[in-house]
């Protein structure tokens, strides 16, 4: 699957998994990742739960369902290779964040950069366990 297409062209609701390092797991909406040449994605998070787990886990789990009826879309096995501040890409790359708080002052935005490690259609073709 071409995920550059993909995500550029398909609506949707992706929710990112991540997890402390003790394994305490969090679960937040995230928009679409931004699919970079090098076939990486990115996210735009702020400083909050979900990035404060990469910082002691890289690991992390992005699911993506269709908008429409039925269960299409994607299982993402990411793996956190870097992040950086970094205003003019984060404007760039996403028209639709809100780069100011509610009192005007710039918030404190990341981009996250993954690997893909494994990659699953939303429903099925999953690996069972013994």
């Amino acid at each position: 699957m071409d995920l550059k297409s993909y995500f550029n062209t398909t609506q949707g609701t992706g929710i990112l998994a991540t997890a402390d390092g003790k394994g305490q797991v969090n679960a937040a909406i995230y928009s679409r990742p931004h699919v970079n040449d090098d076939g990486t994605l990115s996210f735009i998070m702020a400083n909050k739960l979900s990035h404060s787990n990469l910082q002691e886990n890289p690991l992390a789990h992005f699911l993506f369902q269709e908008k429409g009826a039925g269960y299409q879309g994607c299982r993402l096995y990411l793996k956190k290779v870097s992040e950086e501040q970094n205003a003019a890409l984060i404007e760039e790359i996403c028209k639709r964040c809100k780069l100011h708080g509610a009192e005007g002052n710039p918030k404190e935005l990341f981009i996250v950069h993954f690997t893909i490690e494994k990659q699953l259609p939303l429903v099925g073709a999953g690996e069972l366990l013994d």
